[in-house]
């Protein structure tokens, strides 16, 4: 079985390590140059705060709101993930960073699933102060998508697996097709063209040749997987990238220079990360 393993709200769970007195509290993030919000936590994601937003926009509704307002702050990031995934290592012999917060790492078969997902969650938490949610099943998709309902049901208590095929269709059917790992927003479209709109639409559709015509290998690969059939192995290997992309869209749509060079500060921060992590140098960027 796999496993992914993901910081609930990373970069706000830091800084409410130092502030306990926040905790059940509002708070985001900001971007290296304050222009906008790159991370918020659960409770300031319920007051309609979006991803991205620029912050002299939404200054006054983050101070009517009493939202702890946090300069990002990369450098104590990083060395948190160093520790949740040092943490990792001790309970697994392969682990995947996929990201500074989050890891796929292989369970042994036949282990208590639940038992060491509660284990691993509870161990993360006492050492380091950070919250996260634990996803398994039999393939990284599905694992993404286990993942996916451990953070969204309540009673989960941040813990989910995908045990059987039932509980694997019973969650993909509630699964919207642009939530599956993998999918982005123009393949959604595309899928729902197909009357694709759910992840088991997506895991049943008959007509395979079809799928890897308009997704290409990848489609097919993820389309196995939500099958059970495993295609994307864990690996503990980072491989280096020839080309790093970060590519978001704009929520809301910006128009004002200021505001989309914050934006793109932002991601060109999120790229610096991969960059680092590889150890690398870059010799051209494009915007």
């Amino acid at each position: 079985m796999i496993a992914l393993i993901d910081c609930n709200s990373f970069y706000c769970s830091c800084e409410q390590v130092f502030r306990p007195d926040l905790r059940n509290k509002p708070v985001v993030v900001l971007s290296n140059n304050d222009g906008c919000v790159i991370a918020r936590n659960k409770e300031a994601k319920a007051l309609g705060i979006p991803m991205g937003a620029v912050y002299h926009k939404y200054e006054d509704m983050l101070k009517r709101n009493k939202v702890t307002v946090f300069s990002s702050n990369f450098p104590l990031y990083a060395d948190f993930s160093s520790r949740v995934m040092k943490i990792l290592n001790e309970y697994s012999n392969k682990v995947e960073i996929y990201s500074i917060d989050e890891a796929f790492i292989e369970i042994p078969f036949k282990k208590d699933y639940l038992s060491q997902a509660v284990t691993i969650k509870n161990e993360i938490l006492k050492q380091t102060g950070i919250p996260v949610s634990v996803g398994i099943a039999k393939t990284k998709v599905l694992a993404k998508c286990a993942n996916h309902w451990a953070k969204k049901l309540d009673d989960a208590n941040g813990v989910f697996i995908l045990e059987n095929e039932i509980m694997e269709d019973i969650a993909l059917s509630k699964l919207a097709i642009g939530d599956v790992w993998g999918i982005g927003r123009q393949q959604a479209q595309k899928c729902e063209k197909l009357k694709i709109f759910t992840a088991f639409d997506f895991k049943v559709y008959e007509n395979k040749k079809r799928i890897q015509t308009i997704f290409t290998k990848v489609g097919r690969q993820i389309q196995d997987e939500l099958n059970g059939i495993k295609c994307l192995e864990v690996s503990d290997v980072i491989e280096k990238r020839q080309s790093i992309q970060t590519s978001r869209s704009f929520k809301p749509e910006l128009t004002d220079f200021d505001d989309i060079a914050a934006a793109l500060s932002t991601y060109a921060t999120r790229a610096s990360e991969k960059l680092r992590r590889q150890h690398d140098n870059c010799n051209i960027i494009t915007v």
